[in-house]
Parts: C-alpha cells; sequence; structure tokens
C-alpha cells in the first residue's frame, strides 16, 4: 500500500510538473503576433546502440529514441528512449530550452530538464532467490550553450552541464564542460549534405574524466530520412563505467509542422 501510494505521488509530481511549465509556454506562444511562425518537429531515431555522455546512463543495447520539439524561441522538447530488445523504458527527458541571440552569429541557448532514467537490477528476496526491479533514477538539470557561426561552415560551441540526483543513492552533483566545433553544409553526392562535431569534454561525477567524441549527421533536404552516429573514447577517466570506447549508428524519420496561432 505504501509502495502503491509513492507510485501515485509520484506520477501526480511529474504531471503537475508538466502542467506547470506547459502554461509557461502557452503564456509565451499568447505574446507572440499572428504572423510568427511556430513549428512541431517530431523525430524517431533507431539507434544500434543506445549511448550516454554520462558513462552509466550509457544503454548498450540497441534503441530507439522518440524528440519531439513545440515552439519557437522558448520550446518544449521532451525525448522518450526505450530498448528495442525488450520494450522497456531506458529514459524520458522533459527539455525546456530558450533559443537566445546576442548577434546574428552569437548565440545563446538556455537549457533545464527534469528526467528520468530506468535500469534494471537484481534483488534478492528473503528466501535467496533473486528477482529483477526496474529503478528509476530523477535527475534535475540545468546548461547553457554558447556558439558563435564564422561562417557558412565553421561553428564554435560550448556545453555547460549541471544535474543534481535526487534520490538518496545517487550522486548527487554532476558537471559537465565541453568544447564543440561544428563543420557543416559538406557537400556530399548529389544533393545529400554532411555536419560533423567533434567534441571534447570534462566529466565530474564523484571521479572526473576526459573524452573525446565525435557525431556525424548525413541528410538529404528532399528526404526525412537522416543517417547520424556517434563515436565516444575516454581519454582519462576515473569514473566507473561498464564501457570503454563506444560507437552507434541511427537512422532517423523527421515530420515538421509550422503553425500560427489562429485570432
Amino acid at each position: 500500500m505504501v509502495y502503491l501510494k509513492d507510485y501515485i505521488l509520484k506520477k501526480l509530481m511529474i504531471f503537475s510538473f508538466v502542467l506547470f511549465l506547459s502554461s509557461i509556454l502557452f503564456a509565451q506562444t499568447e505574446k507572440d503576433s499572428i504572423s510568427k511562425v511556430n513549428n512541431f518537429t517530431a523525430v524517431v531515431t533507431v539507434q544500434n546502440k543506445g549511448i550516454s555522455t554520462i558513462p552509466n546512463l550509457t544503454l548498450g543495447k540497441p534503441a530507439v529514441i522518440f524528440d519531439m520539439k513545440l515552439g519557437r524561441k522558448l520550446s518544449f522538447e521532451p525525448q522518450f528512449r526505450f530498448s528495442l530488445e525488450d520494450g522497456k523504458p531506458w529514459a524520458m527527458v522533459l527539455w525546456w530550452r530558450y533559443y537566445g541571440s546576442v548577434s546574428e552569429r552569437f548565440k545563446l541557448t538556455y537549457h533545464a530538464n527534469y528526467s528520468l532514467s530506468f535500469k534494471t537490477i537484481g534483488l534478492y528476496n528473503a528466501d535467496g532467490s533473486e528477482r529483477e526491479v526496474n529503478r528509476t533514477n530523477r535527475y534535475l538539470t540545468g546548461a547553457m550553450t554558447p556558439s558563435y557561426q564564422l561562417n557558412k561552415y565553421i561553428g564554435l560551441g560550448a556545453y555547460l552541464f549541471y544535474a543534481r540526483g535526487m534520490d538518496p543513492y545517487m550522486i548527487k552533483n554532476t558537471y559537465l564542460a565541453s568544447f564543440q566545433p561544428t563543420i557543416s553544409n559538406i557537400p556530399l553526392l548529389k544533393s545529400f549534405v554532411a555536419r560533423v562535431r567533434p567534441e571534447v569534454y570534462l566529466l565530474k561525477m564523484g571521479e572526473d574524466g576526459v573524452f573525446f567524441s565525435t557525431r556525424f549527421f548525413i541528410s538529404n533536404k528532399k528526404s526525412p530520412f537522416s543517417l547520424s552516429g556517434l563515436i565516444t573514447q575516454p581519454i582519462y577517466s576515473n569514473i566507473p563505467s561498464d564501457y570503454d570506447f563506444l560507437w552507434n549508428v541511427g537512422v532517423s524519420y523527421t515530420f515538421n509542422q509550422k503553425y500560427t496561432k489562429a485570432q
């Protein structure tokens, strides 16, 4: 009975949080002129291996990820991750982002989320038998991304990230700082273009580590399908992890819809 009450309370807290944030979004859009266009984007990505920049949040199995984006400068961007092998949830991340501009080339993006990660662990019963349970970890996160576009092809950026673990058995403070140059609009065959984003980041979560990763994206403006990949290699790390060198490839389908607020 106690566990049922805790479960219901957690669900009510999540629902209340989403409802509160949604009210902020609608209050923002009410101020927008009808001439301003908003966007709704949905992306479905299938990967051969689910990877996270936080080592202990890596799934390490085939995964499917659902991304959505609703809004314009202030947007709500929930992400839902599932294992393809057993259909169990991997993570749920409720991102809010504000896209600010200092100048035409210099942008500042602010991020905040409430997230849940799920992990299957083994527990022992009183009779010595073992059972599996899906443990939920809760986080509150804030981040900032400054970026400067040098030209059509090259951009420079950074990512500053802080996450607070909300459960007693978790690491309470996680810090990440990274340097992210981007090479975009790389011409390939016909109308295909590529984008590459190498990254060096410092991660501190009790122990610390320095990692190198590279993301690539191949897309065609005439097609909703795109190809992506990620390679991650620790340069130096004391952070406990089940994985060392990681890589994945994924295929995405993107749906875009623009809309205007009716009077």
